[in-house]
């Protein structure tokens, strides 16, 4: 565009001083003649990159997903192409799920004996506190025998005295009461065994073979659970819209869960325009100002945008976490800059590649007149895109 302008320029000269000779060709209008487009084109490029600043270095970035599976397995099939379009939900690869089968079939047999144990283990509580009322009811029984004895004892005593009865009743009374302090003393023991059971509780209250089987049960709901989820991971699908590229997966491979072995990439279809501007050129720039790009992939053809909004941080602006004093000493410093985030604004449908690259400009608010001039230059830059210059 400059040199365009410089043309036309010279045109000009060319006509007014030799042409029609409207003007003397001296010293003077020499000076005068140069001064005048140095002056101007200087002017006119430190506006327009104030107010309708470029860049050379427009990049479209997708999302891209490394595929680790969830599982470890023997990949049985793998449904997709490379390159191939899928959406959100389709197949990606298969593993065996033969061995994660089996394991939930081992864990629902478990699952109805633990049931039946936690049954088993709430009716023994049960039977216990029934148990420990009997021995109450059959402790207060013996009492009250004992009482009725003692009063037998001492009135066959009285009576043996007296001569009104026999040793014999007495001695029988005697022994009497003996038996049923030792029944007593059966009963008080039965019913601590009792109360020793009911005393062995887990922190909620419940018996411990109550815990203990509701806690093997709840382990084996978990298990079954993990087993569940890890079969339907045997599945592996796309998580967006998207597509895999450089496919490499086979049927008969080993899908190994690790995660710095990647079985493949996914690339989701949710794109980044990114527009990279030096520190200095942003000074203007809005979110909402119009935008325009031409990718490479994309010769003479102009692509509308909106600033979507400025990524105000770069690396430069981290220090590098460690228990060591940041090291702040220049060193090969270079100026980072700030990324532009740009929406496309074209209702036509068009493919972007991931990785192009091109060049683009923001059209602020502010010295529209010259915006036209920025706007030449990109038209006559996506022109030269058509060009292979490469000598084979």
């Amino acid at each position: 565009m400059e040199i365009l302008l410089l043309l036309i320029y010279a045109s000009i000269v060319w006509l007014i001083f030799f042409k029609l000779k409207l003007l003397p060709w001296n010293t003077v209008s020499q000076v005068i003649v140069i001064t005048i487009p140095v002056v101007a084109l200087t002017l006119l490029i430190l506006f327009l990159n104030l107010m309708a600043p470029s860049s050379h270095d427009v990049r479209v970035m997708n999302y891209n997903v490394e595929v680790v599976p969830r599982v470890t397995g023997l990949v049985v099939d793998v449904p997709v192409a490379p390159n191939e379009h899928v959406k959100k939900g389709d197949t990606l690869f298969r593993i065996d799920p033969t061995p994660f089968q089996l394991k939930v079939n081992t864990l629902e047999a478990k699952l109805p004996g633990l049931e039946a144990n936690l049954v088993s283990a709430e009716a023994f509580d049960r039977e216990l506190e029934s148990q420990i009322t009997t021995a109450n009811n059959h402790i207060r029984v013996i009492n009250t025998q004992i009482e009725l004895a003692l009063k037998r004892l001492d009135q066959t005593r009285e009576l043996a005295q007296s001569g009104a009865g026999t040793r014999f009743d007495y001695e029988d009374a005697e022994t009497n009461l003996k038996n049923l302090e030792a029944q007593l003393a059966v009963a008080e023991s039965e019913k601590s065994q009792i109360i020793q059971k009911l005393s062995a509780q887990s922190d909620e209250g419940e018996l411990a073979e109550i815990s203990e089987a509701r806690a093997a049960l709840e382990q084996a709901k978990s298990d079954l659970a993990l087993a569940r989820w890890e079969l339907d991971q045997t599945v592996y699908r796309a998580p967006a819209n998207g597509r895999v590229v450089n496919l490499q997966l086979r049927t008969g491979a080993m899908a190994v869960q690790f995660p710095i072995k990647p079985v493949m990439t996914f690339v989701e279809d949710e794109q980044w325009v990114v527009a990279l501007y030096a520190q200095n050129e942003l000074r203007m720039v809005e979110e909402g100002n119009e935008a325009e790009i031409a990718l490479r992939t994309h010769p003479n053809r102009i692509i509308r945008c909106t600033v979507d909004h400025i990524v105000w941080a770069n690396a430069q602006g981290q220090l590098t976490a460690s228990g060591r004093i940041p090291d702040t000493r220049e060193q090969g410093h270079h100026e980072g800059k700030f990324a532009v985030r740009l929406t496309i604004n074209d209702d036509e449908d068009i493919f972007l590649a991931p990785g192009a690259i091109g060049q683009g400009a923001i059209y602020t608010e502010h010295g529209k007149l010259i915006h036209l001039i920025r706007k030449v230059i990109i038209r006559v830059g996506t022109k030269l895109d058509w060009l292979i210059l490469k000598l084979h």
